[in-house]
């Protein structure tokens, strides 16, 4: 778990808050998982939206926060937890009920976990290729640049995890999402969700007959998945019940619902591409 020293902030007026505060943005899907687990646990919650589209999450102010300039970060009572899946697992443990990670299905759940945090460059591969226009997914080369040159630290350290992201961001600039990109990305997610797909078989989710983290995480990725034109349907039916299901809890819908100007963007992204020969599904042959 990515639990930063002391040391490692340099934006210090956080270690001083009290209660639970995050920081997020609407659309970043590791938010939202981070924000229904929230709602459904009941936790009373600060927020602190970081808007990505203005690249506010390079700022010096919030590199003093999370040195990885990645979103959600919580703070509680002045301690830092970044990755998202790390700060779930946190939440579940510290605040008891409901319990969505079940105590007989620890380790299970936290190697899926693992599982669906290895194909988040691939959601971003496929949210950018079929849901956006390409001048609206980079990142400002000085924000890149703000971030190469931060000397911050995680867990005492000097992070080679921002090389990563400065190589993706890069390479996105560069050369956008290339046709083998996206066939590698989805030939992974149909592998996985072929997976969630045979573990629902029998029962309504992932671990019986109550929502556990698994089932948001992986919910998360259906829904994005759903709007670059993922074809679930015919892929996974078995799939549509469980989705539906979760998709109806009002705690849970409104952290996924997009704003009007996004829709209005995908949509004459998609006819563009369905125009071009270009769409998810020609491009991909899934």
């Amino acid at each position: 778990m990515v639990k930063l020293f002391k040391e490692d902030i340099k934006t210090s007026e956080v270690l001083a808050w009290k209660g639970v505060h995050l920081f997020h943005f609407s659309g970043s899907s590791c938010s939202q998982k981070t924000r229904i687990v929230l709602n459904l646990k009941g936790i009373e919650w600060v927020s602190h939206p970081i808007n990505l589209l203005k690249a506010e999450n390079y700022s010096q102010w919030y590199l003093g926060i999370n040195p990885r300039g990645l979103l959600p970060a919580l703070v509680h009572n002045g301690d830092v937890y970044i990755e998202s899946n790390d700060i779930v697992s946190y939440l579940d443990g510290t605040f008891e009920t409901p319990k969505l990670i079940p105590n007989d299905h620890r380790d299970r759940i936290l190697e899926q976990l693992n599982t669906e945090d290895e194909l988040h460059l691939d959601l971003r591969t496929l949210t950018f290729g079929f849901c956006l226009p390409k001048f609206l997914t980079g990142k400002p080369p000085a924000a890149l640049d703000a971030l190469e040159s931060s000397a911050g630290t995680v867990e005492g350290k000097t992070d080679s995890h921002k090389k990563i992201q400065l190589a993706f961001w890069r390479e996105l600039a560069e050369h956008g999402v290339t046709p083998d990109q996206a066939i590698n990305s989805a030939k992974r997610f149909k592998k996985a969700f072929s997976s969630v797909e045979k573990q629902l078989a029998d029962q309504a989710f992932l671990y019986g007959d109550e929502i556990s983290i698994v089932d948001i995480v992986w919910f998360i990725y259906a829904h994005r998945l759903k709007s670059t034109g993922y074809p679930f349907k015919r892929l996974h039916p078995g799939l549509e019940s469980w989705y539906s299901a979760i998709l109806s809890r009002p705690e849970i819908v409104k952290e996924v619902a997009d704003p009007v100007p996004l829709k209005v963007i995908r949509y004459l992204t998609q006819r563009y591409q369905a125009l071009t020969n270009a769409t998810f599904e020609k491009v991909t042959g899934i």
